[in-house]
C-alpha cells in the first residue's frame, strides 16, 4: 500500500466572515449586529441549538459551535422579560461562542441585538427554515473543515470512475489524458489535484479555480479543453475511485499478470484501489487506463474477472482429477 508524498492539511477553524462569504447566498443569510466580531473563529463543524442553555443548564455546552435559534428557542426567549433575556444571552456570549444565527425569517429580540453589539458576537439572520438551514450549513461546514492534500497527477472521469493518473514528470500522463478526453471522457484536474476527505470515507478531487479546464501538453503548450472538445469534456470535481501509476518499464521489473492481488494507495487514511502500469514503447496507455477503470467499475458492482477465472480454473482442475480417479 503506497502513501501520498505530500502532507495533509487539517482545517481546524474558519472565521465567521469566511462562513458568511461562502454561505450568504445559499443560506439566505445576512449580518444584523456584532460586525466587529466577524473575525471570531468557528472551531467545530457541527451546529448547536441552545435549547437547554436558555433554561440555564450549561453542562456540556458546545461553545465552539455556531448557535442556531429556531422557532422554539425564539418563542422561549419571547416568553421571558427583556432583562432575563439579556442575562442569559450575555452569559452565552461571554463563553466565546462564534456567532448567533436566527432562522425562519424571525426577528431577533432587542436583547439579542444589544448582547451582540456589546460582546462583539455576530448576529445573523436567515430566511431558511431551521431544518433547511441545518442541512445546507452542515454540508458547507463539512466541506470547509474537510482534511485536504495535494497530489501531482491528472484526474479524469472515465465511464463514471474517478481515475487519478500519477507518475514521474514526462512519463506521459497528459498525453494519455488527451487521448481519453478525445474518446469522450472528462478532465477534472491536470498537474495538481486538490483532494479533500468528506465524511471520513469519500475522497473528492478537483483542480484549482485558476487552471480549471486547461492542460499542459509538452511540445504544444497550454490547451483549453472545453474549447477543443466541448463543455462536456470538463468536470469541476469527482470522487476518486481508482489511482493508476505510470512507471517507466525496466528490464526485470515485476508486472501484475493475473489481477488476483489487490494493491491500495492510501490517501488521507482511505485506501483507494491502485494499479501500476509499466510504460514502454508501443503500449496504448490510454486504452490500458480506460480498461483499468472499466475493471474497477465491474468490481464495484461485485464482478471480479480475475477471481471468477481463478474459481473457474480450480473447478476445471477438480473435475479433471475426479475423471482421472
Amino acid at each position: 500500500m503506497s502513501p501520498l508524498r505530500s502532507q495533509p492539511r487539517i482545517v481546524e477553524h474558519i472565521s465567521v466572515q469566511d462562513f458568511l462569504d461562502i454561505g450568504a447566498s445559499k443560506l439566505k443569510m445576512r449580518l444584523v449586529a456584532g460586525e466587529e466580531g466577524t473575525r471570531n473563529l468557528i472551531r467545530d463543524k457541527s451546529i448547536n441549538r441552545p435549547a437547554l442553555v436558555l433554561t440555564g443548564y450549561f453542562k456540556n455546552f458546545a461553545t465552539k459551535r455556531i448557535q442556531l435559534y429556531g422557532a422554539g428557542e425564539m418563542a422561549y426567549l419571547r416568553d421571558m422579560n427583556e432583562d432575563a433575556q439579556y442575562s442569559i444571552l450575555r452569559r452565552i456570549a461571554e463563553l466565546h461562542c462564534p456567532c448567533f444565527i436566527v432562522s425562519r425569517r424571525l426577528s431577533p429580540t432587542r436583547a439579542m441585538v444589544k448582547v451582540a453589539e456589546e460582546t462583539h458576537t455576530p448576529l445573523l439572520r436567515s430566511s431558511l427554515t431551521t431544518r433547511d438551514f441545518l442541512a445546507t450549513a452542515t454540508i458547507l461546514l463539512e466541506e470547509r473543515f474537510a482534511p485536504r492534500v495535494t497530489e501531482h497527477g491528472t484526474l479524469l472521469d472515465i465511464k463514471g470512475i474517478g481515475t487519478l493518473i500519477r507518475g514521474e514528470s514526462g512519463v506521459g500522463k497528459s498525453e494519455c489524458a488527451l487521448a481519453l478526453i478525445e474518446r469522450g471522457h472528462s478532465l477534472v484536474a491536470d498537474d495538481l489535484v486538490h483532494i479533500r476527505l468528506l465524511d471520513e470515507r469519500e475522497l473528492i478531487g478537483a483542480g484549482a479555480e485558476l487552471n480549471r479546464g486547461y492542460m499542459e501538453c509538452r511540445g504544444i503548450g497550454i490547451l483549453n479543453i472545453a474549447e477543443l472538445f466541448g463543455i462536456r469534456s470538463v468536470r469541476r470535481e469527482k470522487r476518486i475511485d481508482l489511482i493508476v501509476t505510470f512507471q517507466v518499464w525496466e528490464h526485470g521489473m515485476e508486472e501484475e499478470r493475473t489481477g488476483l492481488e489487490r494493491d491500495y494507495f492510501e490517501v488521507l487514511g482511505v485506501q483507494v484501489s491502485h494499479i501500476v502500469l509499466p510504460v514502454r514503447p508501443g503500449r496504448d496507455m490510454a486504452r490500458l487506463a480506460e480498461v483499468a477503470a472499466m475493471v474497477e467499475a465491474l468490481r464495484l458492482m461485485g464482478h471480479d474477472s480475475a477471481k471468477e477465472f481463478n474459481d473457474r480454473l480450480i473447478s476445471y482442475i477438480a473435475r479433471n482429477k475426479a475423471v482421472d480417479a
